[in-house]
C-alpha cells in the first residue's frame, strides 16, 4: 500500500470515528473532551494527507508546516476555503495547549457546524482520487 493510501485510510477512519462522537450528547463533558480529542486527530491526519497528495501530484516539497500545507491545498484547489482551515488550525493548537471548558464547548460548536463540512469536502475529493 503507498503511502498516500495508507494515509488517506487513517483520514477517513479519524473522521469516521469524529462523525460518531458529534452524534453523541454534547452537553456531557466527557463527550465534548472526547470529541476535541478525535478533531485533534482528524485534523492532523487531514493536513499530512493533503502533503502527501500534494507530493503525488507533483508539488514537491513546498508544502512542509500545517500553514503552509494549507495554503498550497488551497493554491490548487483542494480545499476551497483556505481561512476556514487556518481558524481550525488554530483551534486545534488551542485545544492541544490549555484547557477551558467555555473554549472547549465553542471549538466543538465550530466542529459542528462548519469543521465537519470542510472534513467532509476533502474526503469526497480523496475518495475521487482512490
Amino acid at each position: 500500500m503507498k503511502r498516500l493510501d495508507q494515509r488517506i485510510y487513517d483520514f477517513t477512519n479519524a473522521l469516521s470515528r469524529l462523525r460518531e462522537a458529534l452524534e453523541k450528547d454534547i452537553t456531557d463533558d466527557i463527550i465534548i473532551d472526547g470529541i476535541i480529542q478525535r478533531f485533534e486527530f482528524t485534523f492532523e491526519q487531514s493536513w499530512k494527507v493533503m502533503k502527501l497528495y500534494l507530493e503525488d501530484q507533483g508539488v514537491l516539497d513546498e508544502a512542509l508546516s500545517p500553514r503552509s500545507t494549507i495554503k498550497v491545498a488551497f493554491k490548487h484547489k483542494i480545499i476551497s476555503n483556505g481561512d476556514l482551515w487556518i481558524e481550525m488550525m488554530l483551534d486545534r493548537n488551542r485545544t492541544s495547549h490549555m484547557y477551558d471548558e467555555t473554549v472547549a464547548k465553542s471549538i466543538v460548536e465550530r466542529i459542528k457546524k462548519m469543521y465537519i463540512n470542510e472534513f467532509n469536502d476533502l474526503e469526497k475529493l480523496l475518495k475521487v482520487y482512490e
